[in-house]
């Protein structure tokens, strides 16, 4: 079960991993730390991995995204693993149990690539590939997972590009995490998000700049020149809150990179370390209280400039068909 993908000009090998050798597991959790550098949030061991693939005991999926060599082709171990996911078969409701096939869903938990191949276009298609996989081996339609909501590549790749829908809101999800993704002094907020599988992405139709234009953003923000760890950078500062109860679409703006503003905003000054911390508890509200109204999250739109600028769209709950 593999294929290769060009993308943006690279073939890349997708390969689902079926080995019955636990040393060929480790790879991932390699890749993992690699990837977020949290010792702390490994992967179960070797031998446990290996029982609870798919393929052999278990329910659980991994997935490795591998680069060529230029010689001879595509190598299965660390030298060639750029990327990879991991999830494993839940049920939605508990009551039911595994009783009812259709009560199954798939929890994805871990998909990433490796830095410095970031920005390579690999997102997507190892997420089309692993629904390829669910669709055709598993048999599962549906997907959740959590992403944090201040993120914009995720927010338009599992939103935007993928069709996803939010279910819910969830504060500090994960507690203290840190790493090079997270920082443990920000509460892990959480988007608890669903991907039917059998259904094509039903994206909105609507523009950014009308909506901008008729005052459709919650969030006031300016960018001023902060003292940061890398030197002075101009960042996004938060400055508070304007919920219209009238504006429908809604816009709600987030930091145009946040695992950026983490980084560089990881300093001693307390006034520099808030930055990430307003945005978080500033969306943490709006997200909240437009729920509670009744709207929905329907896409994720992007204004190009400098910095880069990422809305989600939130439209007034209207059933789908």
């Amino acid at each position: 079960m593999s294929e290769v993908r060009t993308v943006r000009g690279h073939d890349y090998l997708f390969r689902v991993e079926t080995s019955d050798r636990p040393a060929d597991y480790l790879k991932y959790e390699r890749l993992r730390n690699a990837i977020w550098d949290f010792a702390e949030d490994a992967l179960p061991g070797s031998r446990n991995m290996m029982s609870e693939n798919y393929f052999h005991d278990g329910g659980s999926l991994f997935i490795g995204v591998f680069a060529g060599d230029g010689r001879s082709g595509f190598p299965v171990d660390d030298s060639g693993l750029v990327g990879f996911s991991y999830g494993f078969i839940g049920v939605r409701d508990r009551a039911v149990g595994f009783r009812d096939p259709s009560n199954l869903w798939f929890y994805s938990q871990y998909a990433g690539v490796r830095p410095g191949f970031e920005s390579r276009g690999l997102g997507v298609p190892l997420k089309e590939f692993q629904k390829k996989i669910l669709l055709d081996v598993f048999g599962v339609g549906a997907v959740v997972c959590t992403f944090d909501p201040l993120t914009g590549v995720n927010a338009l790749r599992n939103i935007h590009k993928l069709g996803m829908d939010v279910l819910e809101y969830r504060e500090d999800a994960y507690g203290a995490f840190g790493g090079r993704l997270n920082r443990a002094d920000l509460p892990s907020d959480r988007f608890f998000a669903f991907w039917d599988l059998r259904r094509e992405p039903r994206r909105s139709t609507l523009a950014l700049a009308p909506l901008l234009d008729a005052g459709a953003d919650a969030i006031n923000a300016f960018e001023a020149e902060v003292d940061c760890r890398s030197g002075v950078r101009r960042l996004e500062i938060w400055d508070g809150l304007t919920l219209n109860p009238e504006a429908d679409p809604c816009l709600v703006r987030i930091p145009a990179d946040f695992y950026d503003m983490l980084r560089e905003t990881d300093t001693g000054d307390e006034r520099v370390r808030r930055i990430p911390l307003d945005w978080r508890l500033g969306t943490r509200a709006a997200f909240q209280t437009l729920f509670r109204r009744g709207y929905r999250v329907v896409d994720v739109l992007s204004a190009s400039g400098e910095p880069r600028r990422n809305y989600y769209v939130l439209k007034r709950h209207e059933p789908r068909s």
